[in-house]
């Protein structure tokens, strides 16, 4: 489909006050993970693209991420009795549950999983945090809209794992919020015709991780 023209002024990215949302992008969410979502691996080669161009541009990056202890506790009730019973999925100290790979601004970057379960952020870089979600929405019971309104940014790129569940409720969040949304549908995993339609409904950009790069001038080519 190629990229809209005609963005409405009310809606339209403000790229030099932008931010970037990468969401659930962690190793179990990939191609054999122990949460292996479809669709996330052919994606991330475009996520990755987009993390290069915000840092190319100076702007913000918050990689949210979820992390299940392994009683379950801190898990969505549907999910509570397969981490109990031994669910190995995105448990904290383990591997599955690291960034992936792409992501990463150094190779030998590991995630603070008591620091983020405490509610603090982890900085990678002076414009690139981490932040633990406890539910499927990044903005719900965290430190996020806080952290956007300090740095003065009124506009969201998001893009991630997986539509359905978490970005999904991400992205209405920050809809709630007045936020401008741009979703780069080629990063983001589960997005279906009907699903993009219904974004476009509430104000949502829709556009490839190429024209979210060359939106923010950064010379960097997914």
């Amino acid at each position: 489909m190629p990229e809209r023209t005609d963005i409405p002024d009310d809606v339209a990215p403000h790229w030099t006050s932008s931010a970037l949302v990468t969401v659930d992008v962690q190793r179990d969410t990939l191609d054999g993970g122990a949460l292996e979502i479809a669709g996330t691996s052919r994606a991330l080669d475009a996520m990755a693209g987009l993390v290069r161009a915000f840092r190319g541009a100076g702007r913000p990056i918050v990689h949210v991420v979820r992390l299940y202890l392994p009683d379950g506790s801190n898990a969505e009730p549907v999910r509570r009795a397969v981490i109990a019973g031994g669910g190995p999925m995105l448990q904290p100290g383990g591997e599955g549950s690291q960034l992936a790979a792409p992501l990463l601004p150094d190779p030998s970057v590991e995630l603070d999983h008591a620091r983020l379960l405490a509610g603090g952020l982890q900085h990678l870089g002076d414009d690139e945090v981490v932040l633990y979600k406890p539910r499927w929405g990044a903005f719900y019971g965290t430190a996020l809209d806080a952290h956007l309104h300090d740095l003065g940014v009124d506009t969201v790129v998001v893009c991630g794992a997986n539509f359905p569940n978490c970005p999904r409720a991400t992205i209405y969040e920050a809809s709630e919020r007045d936020l401008r949304i741009v979703v780069a549908e080629d990063a983001l995993s589960g997005l279906y015709p009907k699903g993009a339609d219904e974004l476009r409904a509430i104000g949502v950009v829709l556009m490839s991780a190429a024209a979210v790069a060359d939106g923010l001038g950064a010379g960097a080519t997914p």
